[in-house]
């Protein structure tokens, strides 16, 4: 669906994007992720064919970009960064714009397309307010409207939650996994590592303009060589556990064990009532970190101008 060889962006002396070998699949809930500054969006322009490459091949769909992007943009929806639209006009009024401008369909059928989108983002309801007006959480959700007049085979979503809150969050995670359910491939960059965690089966993560890992997540995923299980029974089991519990939060422990079925087998033998065991997994927030490392746009305070370094 999407491949890239060795994708390189130069801004004069700066090197954004370096030599990226992207490789999403169709089907993928592909998750785009990296620290600030990292790349993530220039790669995604360039995808779109809103930036030249300096170097290096981009197809989507089969279809070498930039030179055949026409090609693809109709089977694709889009957001990046903020949406834009005309603030003085309605949602309904800027989508019908979109929907003409990009010939999404037939213009007897774009009153219902719009409706649908706007449904499917949860503005179904909304008023004839113009855009300005909105709240930025309403703004995203009319970007995200936008992108899927088309019916796309692939959307690529440049932080599609930004502004939302949880309700909103889940809502858009929800839609965007029955999308993909439906057959649409779905290549989300985000800073929202749960939500990249909950959606997205594989992940590519760049740092310094390079991609530092691509793979399925669960493979990523790896056990801690620790189990982490929930029980009423949170004192008993903890006792039984002998000193193995590193960590208890009301009634879920963990504890330093490789084997969840040996742990069970002796806390049930013992009559402990047992909700949820498994074992304990690498959170994508620490995989993220050990990869990146000090990859972050924090600036360090250093001496003032004039002082010695």
């Amino acid at each position: 669906m999407i491949v890239t060889r060795a994708l390189t962006k130069r801004y004069g002396r700066v090197l954004a994007v370096d030599r990226v070998d992207l490789d999403v699949r169709e089907g993928d809930r592909y998750g785009f992720l990296g620290p600030n500054g990292s790349g993530k969006t220039t790669v995604v322009r360039m995808l779109l064919g809103l930036v030249y490459a300096t170097s290096g091949e981009i197809e989507v769909m089969g279809r070498p970009v930039p030179s055949r992007v026409s090609e693809v943009l109709p089977q694709v929806g889009a957001l990046v960064e903020s949406p834009s639209g005309y603030g003085h006009l309605s949602g309904r009024a800027n989508l019908a714009l979109i929907d003409a401008a990009g010939r999404a369909g037939p213009r007897r059928t774009r009153r219902r397309r719009i409706a649908e989108a706007l449904d499917r983002v949860g503005l179904g309801g909304v008023d004839n307010r113009a855009v300005k007006k909105y709240s930025l959480g309403m703004r995203q959700r009319l970007g995200l409207a936008a992108a899927l007049l088309r019916a796309p085979r692939l959307l690529v979503l440049d932080e599609p939650t930004n502004g939302l809150d949880p309700q909103g969050i889940r809502e858009i995670r929800d839609l965007l996994a029955e999308l993909n359910a439906g057959g649409t491939t779905v290549f989300l960059s985000s800073h929202q590592l749960s939500e990249v965690e909950q959606l997205c089966s594989r992940v590519g993560i760049v740092n310094r303009g390079r991609l530092v890992v691509q793979q399925d997540l669960d493979e990523l995923r790896t056990p801690t060589g620790r189990v982490v299980l929930r029980t009423q029974d949170a004192d008993r089991a903890a006792a039984l556990l002998d000193g193995r519990v590193e960590r208890r939060d009301g009634d879920r422990l963990v504890v330093a064990a490789a084997d969840p079925a040996e742990v069970n087998a002796g806390l049930v033998a013992a009559g402990v009532r047992v909700l949820e065991i498994g074992p304990e997994r690498r959170s994508l927030e620490e995989l993220m970190l050990s990869v990146t490392g000090s990859g972050s746009d924090r600036i360090a305070s250093g001496p003032e101008p004039g002082e010695a370094g």
